[in-house]
């Protein structure tokens, strides 16, 4: 029989529920995932640092795990909240099950707990802190109320400069803020040199390496942290270089950031693999794969420097901006999304084609 387990949220609610994967207790900023699949890489995707990802698909795990779909080496999450999870998957490419992939990597589970009720209080209350413990909970503790993740780009970079498909017939300079593996795959597969550079790399050492376009990749946390203020200063020198540059989720809060656009903390955020993002230059709306708290502010985006280029059909939040006098422009979901649409892979080729200089 499975242990007793709880999730205690910062407004005092408790969820009942049964432990799965590491045991022991653990504090995140607790969050909800639409995707119905795609659990691999939500686990492996470090946006996800120092959040406790709730599952809203009821069964997780049925298709067990499989590695060649990790999007990176570790889990970066704090916790894992489902309805139920599937003892025994069956695929042709499983290598395990769920519970002991967690067991693994030391991340607490939890299961068994009404889900949608969680998601309908984080969805009209705002994402939360919260608590996955064994010891029945009396009240809210400071560790709860007091939690707040810092240090998150630095913790999900790279330490080294290392380059992926080196005789690739066009160079990118990708730089690492928690990046997502299949970032690269797709650029390799478009016959890419991918050298990919830790966050705090100076510009002149990446320029020095004679790119041919820059790939700002996704990350987690707030981009408007004093730890970023050192990247923006870097990235407004890329930005002047005349190089194209092309940024993904974090990466397009990054670039509005150096040119003086304002940042917000959305409600509940978007993470999912059906958001639906309508490219306001041709009116065709794609359905896209997300996972962002922030987003950059609309009406902050001056129109001499930039435009919107993409808004979220649901809610009218950017999701991203083309550059007026550069070769730069970004996105804020995931066009390299392996557990999610391929809607919008095509601006891989469009980055492709901005480095050939057309």
């Amino acid at each position: 029989m499975a242990e007793r387990a709880y999730l205690i949220l910062e407004n005092g609610v408790v969820f009942e529920g049964y432990s799965f994967g590491a045991a022991g207790e653990t504090t995140g900023e607790t969050v909800f995932t639409t995707g119905m699949t795609g659990y691999i890489e939500t686990l492996t995707d470090k946006s996800y640092y120092g959040q406790i990802i709730t599952q809203t698909f009821p069964l997780i795990g049925n298709y067990g795990v499989i590695p060649d779909d990790f999007e990176s080496a570790t889990v970066a999450a704090r916790g894992y909240i489902v309805r139920q999870w599937c003892q025994d998957p069956s695929n042709f490419r499983c290598e395990g099950n769920l519970d002991t992939f967690l067991k693994a990597r030391n991340i607490v589970g939890l299961y068994g707990i009404d889900t949608r009720r969680l998601t309908k209080i984080l969805r009209e209350s705002g994402v939360m802190n919260g608590k996955i413990t064994n010891v029945k909970p009396t009240g809210v503790t400071d560790d709860i109320s007091g939690y707040r993740i810092i240090g998150s780009v630095a913790a999900c970079s790279t330490d080294a400069v290392y380059t992926e498909n080196p005789n690739g017939k066009r160079r990118v300079a990708l730089m690492d803020y928690g990046l997502k593996n299949n970032i690269v795959r797709e650029l390799v597969k478009r016959d890419c040199a991918v050298t990919v550079f830790p966050h705090d790399t100076a510009a002149a050492e990446v320029l020095a390496a004679k790119p041919d376009g820059i790939m700002l990749s996704n990350g987690p946390g707030d981009p408007r942290d004093a730890e970023n203020l050192g990247i923006v200063h870097e990235l407004k020198t890329l930005c002047a270089s005349g190089v194209p540059i092309f940024g993904i989720c974090f990466g397009n809060q990054l670039l509005a950031l150096a040119h003086g656009f304002a940042i917000e903390k959305l409600k509940y955020g978007h993470r999912g693999a059906n958001q639906p993002a309508k490219d306001v230059l041709t009116g065709r709306t794609y359905i896209t794969s997300q996972n962002h708290g922030y987003a950059v502010v609309g009406s902050s985006v001056d129109p001499d420097i930039a435009q919107e280029w993409f808004v979220n059909v649901n809610d009218g939040t950017n999701e991203g901006v083309v550059y007026k006098n550069a070769p730069i422009c970004s996105v804020q979901f995931h066009p390299e999304a392996c557990g999610g649409p391929k809607d919008t892979s095509w601006l891989f080729d469009k980055f492709a084609t901005a480095m050939e200089g057309k």
